[in-house]
C-alpha cells in the first residue's frame, strides 16, 4: 500500500515538474539538420504541420531546422518532402518517422543538386595544355579540339584557367568564369598562339 502511494506521488511530481520528466505534451522539438539547400524551395510538412527550411546565408547549404509548432508527448510524426529547390535532383529523408518521447533533432533532410557539363573548345594546339576549375584538372594532348571538365553543382561558380601552358605556346581562355544555371556550360573558349 505504502508503495502505491509512494507512486503516485511520483506520479505527481512529474506532472508538476514536467521538464525534469523528459518533455509534456505540446512541448516537443520536431526537426533536425539539413544538407543540399543552397536555394529557396524546400518544404516539409508531418500530420498538418508544414515548414519552408531557408538556405543559410553563409552559402554552405547546411544547418539546422525545426517546425515552428511544438508537438506532444507520445505524438507520431512522419516528415515528408513537400516541394523541392528547383536546382535540386531530390531530396532525402532520414529518420523522418517515430513517436516523440522528447525533442526529436535527428530528422536529416539531404537534396542532391542537379550537375552540369562544363566544357568548351580548344583551337590551334600544338603540344600540352593543363586547365583546372578549383581542384579539377584536365590536361590535353597536341590538337585536342575540346575538352570537358567535371560536372558542376547547379547554381556553383566556376573559373576555368591555364595551369600549364604548351610549348613555345601561349593559351588564353574566353567565357571562362561565372555561375552554373540550369543547362549545361558549353561556350568556354581556349586559343591558343605561338
Amino acid at each position: 500500500m505504502k508503495s502505491s502511494y509512494l507512486r503516485a506521488g511520483a506520479a505527481l511530481a512529474c506532472a508538476v515538474a514536467l521538464s525534469a520528466c523528459g518533455g509534456s505534451d505540446g512541448q516537443l522539438v520536431l526537426g533536425g539538420d539539413f544538407v543540399g539547400v543552397t536555394k529557396a524551395g524546400l518544404v516539409v510538412t508531418s500530420d498538418g504541420q508544414e515548414k519552408a527550411i531557408t538556405p543559410p546565408a553563409d552559402g554552405t547549404g547546411a544547418g539546422r531546422w525545426t517546425f515552428d509548432n511544438l508537438i506532444s508527448t507520445d505524438d507520431r510524426y512522419d516528415v515528408v518532402i513537400k516541394s523541392k529547390p528547383s536546382n535540386v535532383k531530390d531530396c532525402t529523408v532520414t529518420n523522418g518517422s517515430g513517436r516523440a518521447g522528447y525533442h526529436v533533432y535527428s530528422v536529416y533532410i539531404a537534396c542532391e543538386l542537379n550537375r552540369h557539363a562544363l566544357s568548351g573548345t580548344v583551337s590551334n594546339l600544338k603540344g600540352n595544355l593543363v586547365l583546372v576549375n578549383g581542384s579539377d584538372r584536365v590536361t590535353l594532348q597536341a590538337g585536342a579540339t575540346s575538352f570537358r571538365m567535371a560536372d558542376i553543382a547547379e547554381d556553383s561558380p566556376y573559373g576555368i584557367t591555364v595551369l600549364e601552358q604548351p610549348a613555345g605556346q601561349t593559351c588564353t581562355v574566353s567565357n571562362g568564369s561565372g555561375t552554373v544555371g540550369p543547362a549545361p556550360v558549353t561556350n568556354v573558349a581556349v586559343s591558343c598562339t605561338p
